[in-house]
């Protein structure tokens, strides 16, 4: 996707009102200089959720959602990046850069997906006429309804039953390989990838048909190999396996707001759970979480259940997606496992046991972190001090994943009770919020204070004499500190938000957002003479610090005439700053 400017986003924060945006859609009470509400994207009792018409930036401090009005629109109404970007653009009556939404909208990937749409229609319409492929899926408990949510269609059998019907010049020919739909021999013959299958269209976060997955019918009568029980689509320009969950679509159709994800492996177990009301299942594609499957589901929901079957296989399974969520495991979100019967799968123990059974077969899942014990310790003898070792040297760097919080402490100390061994983090150099309104648990650094004051009020950066005269003091945060104050030079009239959606993929992205979640007490004039002081502490220690290199230098080598002068200079200044 093209990358839009920051001029652009920044004009169209600037234009924009989180307030009225956030307000539109959660009912908001005036709290102080903030609005609160009880949090959209998870479920509480007293309201957690802040939204500072002066920052132009929510926070919710139970969860830790947090963003601008293009991050609410992504995360509430389920909108990708530029349809954010649109809608809001729309409000305030601005156009996005031509020469964006063109590189977005490409010609060429518009008629990729309109072949897919159109194979998927052809295919629906192939079912329409295949007893057979009907009566297949009425054995699997398929109705209609069911049947058009998921656009189940038939690939007849045929080697050019598609090609004849969509590719009928040279143009679109080359369109229907451009999107995996066709297969070339070792002679050069072309001809349909799927033929006699049960065809399952793979939607993409907007409901775009991107791949198909077919699944066979039954063995040929006549002996011939049929292929894979499952054929998926090849990787193309629209289609990555690893980055897509099939039923990710219908689940947000059928549910206004996610509570939980369900991954199961194959699109019937989806489609079967759908059937019996369990409306949240999804399915990797064909391959073990990715990381960018985890990511994608817990954006969705706070909560992910992967359901995998109890032999070696299914807890290897397990094990990749334990990998895959640990560095996501942010407070407030939880993965449980659960472990099928030898010879079940989700479809079977539905028909079985409904969605009550299925629930209550949930309720009873491996949380992630007992199933990361019990895994990690499998051949360990826990009653010796080599074993209880052993486990330690294990699971410490998995640990180390783990982005801070209440659930990275509590893994930590879990394991020091398992082994006896020191697991305790060295304090990170980014403090974590204070209660609100309360103190701050520890004091801040001087660098740290003046980002905290810098995101309160950015327009203060203003009032810093340039150039910095502490540019090159050596210490932690101080090259954010310096990016940060050029940011603002760049824009003066920027906003809290805005700020930190130009960081938004700093490393330090989420030390930003937690400091400027912070209510500092007092106001403007105030946060400006807090600055000033930091800043000439900051000043005074870079004074000091070239003062010791020409010390170190003098007792290593002696210092030359013009070493001596800036020495005796750097004192008297020193000096005068008291």
């Amino acid at each position: 996707m093209a990358r839009l400017s920051d001029a652009f986003i920044d004009d169209l924060l600037a234009r924009t009102d989180i307030v009225e945006i956030v307000g539109s859609r959660v009912q908001l009470k005036r709290k102080g200089r903030e609005y609160a509400a009880p949090c959209p994207f998870h479920d509480e009792r007293t309201p957690s959720f802040y939204v500072s018409p002066t920052k132009q930036f929510y926070h919710c401090f139970g969860c830790g959602a947090h963003g601008t009005a293009i991050s609410f629109l992504m995360n509430y109404d389920r909108l990708e990046f530029l349809d954010a970007v649109e809608e809001l653009a729309r409000r305030a009556g601005i156009e996005v850069p031509r020469e964006t939404r063109q590189n977005n909208q490409d010609s060429d990937l518009r008629d990729q997906y309109a072949a897919l749409e159109a194979a998927a229609k052809l295919f629906q319409r192939q079912l329409a006429d295949s007893a057979r492929a009907r009566d297949y899926l009425d054995g699997r408990g398929v109705d209609a309804g069911n049947r058009a949510r998921f656009a189940i269609g038939y690939a007849a059998d045929g080697f050019s039953t598609l090609k004849d019907a969509l590719g009928t010049d040279e143009r679109r020919l080359k369109l229907l390989d451009r999107t995996g739909m066709l297969s070339k021999n070792d002679r050069g013959h072309v001809y349909d990838k799927f033929r006699d299958r049960v065809m399952f269209p793979i939607h993409d976060r907007r409901g775009r048909v991107i791949a198909f997955g077919g699944r066979v019918l039954s063995a040929p009568a006549d002996g011939k190999d049929a292929g894979p029980k499952y054929l998926n689509s090849p990787e193309t320009a629209l289609f990555h396996k690893g980055r897509e969950l099939y039923g990710l679509w219908q689940a947000r159709q059928a549910n206004q707001k996610l509570e939980r994800l369900i991954v199961v492996e194959g699109y019937m177990d989806v489609v079967a759970l759908f059937q019996h009301g369990v409306t949240q299942a999804v399915a990797t594609l064909g391959t073990a979480t990715t990381p960018d499957h985890a990511e994608l589901l817990f954006r969705n929901a706070p909560d992910v259940y992967f359901c995998f079957d109890g032999d070696a296989a299914g807890r290897r399974a397990a094990w990749r997606a334990v990998e895959s969520a640990l560095p996501r495991m942010k407070d407030g979100r939880q993965a449980f496992f659960l472990f099928l019967p030898e010879g079940e799968d989700p479809d079977s123990i539905v028909r079985k046991e409904g969605a009550a059974g299925f629930d209550a077969r949930l309720a009873q899942a491996t949380p992630l972190s007992q199933f990361f014990f019990e895994e990690l310790g499998r051949d360990i003898n826990h009653a010796t001090l080599d074993g209880r070792a052993r486990l330690a040297e294990r699971a410490r760097p998995l640990l180390a994943q783990l982005p801070d919080g209440a659930f990275a402490d509590l893994m930590r100390q879990e394991l020091q009770r398992r082994t006896g061994v020191d697991t305790a983090r060295p304090a990170s150099p980014a403090p974590r919020p204070p209660a609100r309104g309360g103190a701050p648990a520890q004091r801040r650094s001087l660098v740290r204070s003046a980002i905290a004051l810098l995101l309160q009020q950015p327009a203060l950066s203003l009032q810093i004499e340039r150039p910095y005269r502490f540019a090159g003091l050596r210490l932690p945060g101080m090259p954010l500190l310096l990016e940060l104050l050029e940011a603002v030079v760049q824009r003066p009239g920027i906003s809290t938000g805005a700020l930190l959606e130009r960081f938004a993929e700093h490393e330090q992205a989420d030390a930003l957002r937690r400091l400027a979640a912070q209510v500092l007490p007092g106001d403007e004039a105030g946060w400006a003479h807090e600055l000033h002081d930091a800043v000439a502490q900051l000043e005074r220690q870079t004074l000091q610090q070239r003062i010791d290199e020409l010390q170190q230098k003098q007792r290593a080598q002696g210092l030359d005439e013009t070493d001596k002068y800036e020495m005796r200079m750097l004192l008297q200044a020193l000096a005068g700053r008291g």
